[in-house]
């Protein structure tokens, strides 16, 4: 990202929306409206930002408690591995625990865990929960129906060369933000169609605070400060989505500054909301 500011720990899973949900689900993703459709692309940045289209994305990082859900409905069996281990066992991770044995797996996270983003999440698990979601988020095993096709037609794909030959579909519900979608949430200044950029997520050019306060005084992020300070560091490392609630983007987003890497859709790398083949 811009700024050189370093997040804190892994992956997060991001995903963005066109239209409104239907019935109540197990999860709810809070959405917010990115506007402005023809705005200029960013002329210090290649011309990311630009975007000819209204869309909405995820107001908060997907969080712990969400991909437990998700993990419950469609990974019993957990077919293609969207439980990471390192979830549990690391020192940075979301402390998501299964239990059980294959085909009676369960999770659970804790609930001072809950409510802050998962990690451990590939790109390939992001498109599954993308799918999942555009699915309408069915019970069952990893499949056509489920994690396997929707927005990204998957079918079985772990491996990275099947997965850079993934693209999605024109009819898609959810799904992984494409890169320009990422970067105008976070640093379009939300002005029209110019071509005004931020160069910190949080609605400023003013270098962030790390420093988690009550109430949160603005232009503050999770990050690893210049300083080489933590905002919180052991055990949780990570703070709860849209902890620093006076630190949105223009557009009304939280945390992209901060927290967890995202992934965008590219198979590239930009350095502007991690896309997974940077890794």
């Amino acid at each position: 990202m811009r700024g050189k500011l370093n997040r804190v720990s892994l992956l997060a899973a991001v995903v963005a929306m066109l239209s409104a949900v239907g019935a109540a689900q197990a999860v709810t993703i809070d959405l917010v409206t990115v506007g402005n459709p023809g705005n200029a692309g960013d002329s210090r940045s290649d011309g990311y930002g630009a975007v000819d289209y209204v869309y909405a994305i995820g107001k908060y990082e997907v969080t712990t408690a969400q991909y437990v859900e998700f993990l419950n409905a469609v990974a019993k069996n957990d077919t293609y591995g969207l439980y990471n281990t390192y979830m549990w066992s690391s020192d940075y991770g979301c402390k998501i625990q299964q239990s059980g044995s294959s085909g009676n797996y369960e999770y659970s996270v804790a609930a001072e865990r809950a409510n802050r983003p998962v990690n451990f999440v590939s790109w390939g698990d992001a498109a599954r929960f993308a799918n999942w979601l555009h699915n309408g988020q069915p019970t069952g095993l990893q499949d056509l129906t489920t994690t396997e096709d929707g927005a990204y037609y998957l079918n079985g794909a772990t491996t990275d060369s099947a997965l850079m030959a993934v693209t999605c579909k024109a009819a898609a519900k959810w799904w992984i933000p494409r890169v320009n979608e990422w970067y105008k949430a976070a640093y379009h200044q939300n002005d029209g169609v110019t071509g005004n950029y931020w160069t910190y997520p949080t609605g400023t050019d003013i270098d962030p605070s790390n420093q988690l306060l009550d109430p949160d005084p603005g232009n503050t992020v999770n990050c690893l400060g210049w300083d080489e300070s933590y905002t919180l560091g052991s055990p949780c490392w990570t703070t709860e989505v849209g902890a620093f609630e006076n630190s949105a983007s223009p557009y009304g987003t939280f945390d992209q500054g901060g927290n967890v890497w995202e992934w965008n859709e590219t198979a590239i790398g930009s350095g502007r909301g991690v896309c997974w083949f940077s890794g």
